[in-house]
């Protein structure tokens, strides 16, 4: 099986790489690519270039072994970085195989916002990650049809077909965020120990995030 991590990584850090350790664990992904959009649909154009950007995360996963890759057609495509558009373009290449697009809690609440979310079922499973002592919403509306049609709590049904599941995963969601780290550079201050060194000495020698 497959697993997607999208986003902007803007820059990568150890709340993305611990969590991706985790989700391939729990579900066995033979593979997990991380996919850097270009355009994010959803919020303001990220602080470095998609080229940047692709650099840090190659460095980041230098020693992360190989079942860790980095997918950049949605850097090589034009306009939003629409997901659906990635999977189909994923699916085309691989009609039988099972792919599972990894996604936090706060962002598969505002699935329906996304474009054609309902395709995205029919394209791939969805793990969806979530702290230990986060409570899963009740759900409302047409995202509550989904859940509970595709609800599962075995991470084997994702294997027994290319799409179409919904699975809950406790991860260890540690308190870093890109917007924090950016936030600390720009006031002149370390981020030393959120991020891998390699991507801090590239953010350094760059003058990535800096204000003026």
């Amino acid at each position: 099986m497959l697993g997607i991590y999208g986003g902007t990584f803007d820059p990568i850090h150890y709340g993305h790489l611990r969590t991706a350790l985790e989700v391939k664990e729990a579900l066995g992904l033979a593979e997990l690519r991380f996919m850097p959009c270009r355009l994010p649909p959803h919020r303001g154009v990220p602080g470095a270039s998609p080229g940047q950007r692709l650099r840090m995360l190659e460095l980041a996963l230098t020693d992360a072994g190989p079942e860790f890759t980095v997918d950049q057609r949605e850097l090589r495509r034009k306009g939003p970085s629409y997901m659906v558009d990635t999977l189909v373009s994923l699916r085309e290449e691989n009609p039988a195989r099972s792919l599972c697009l990894i996604v936090g809690l706060d962002a598969f609440c505002g699935l329906a916002g996304w474009h054609r979310w309902r395709d995205l079922f029919a394209l791939a499973h969805m793990a969806v990650m979530q702290r230990p002592d986060a409570l899963v919403p009740q759900w409302t509306g047409e995202l509550a049809e989904e859940v509970r049609e595709r609800r599962t709590g075995e991470a084997g049904d994702l294997l027994a077909s290319p799409a179409g599941r919904v699975v809950f995963l406790q991860v260890t969601q540690l308190a870093i965020s890109a917007t924090g780290i950016r936030r600390l550079i720009g006031e002149g201050k370390s981020p030393r120990y959120l991020l891998p060194e390699p991507v801090l000495r590239m953010i350094q020698s760059q003058g990535l995030y800096r204000l003026g």
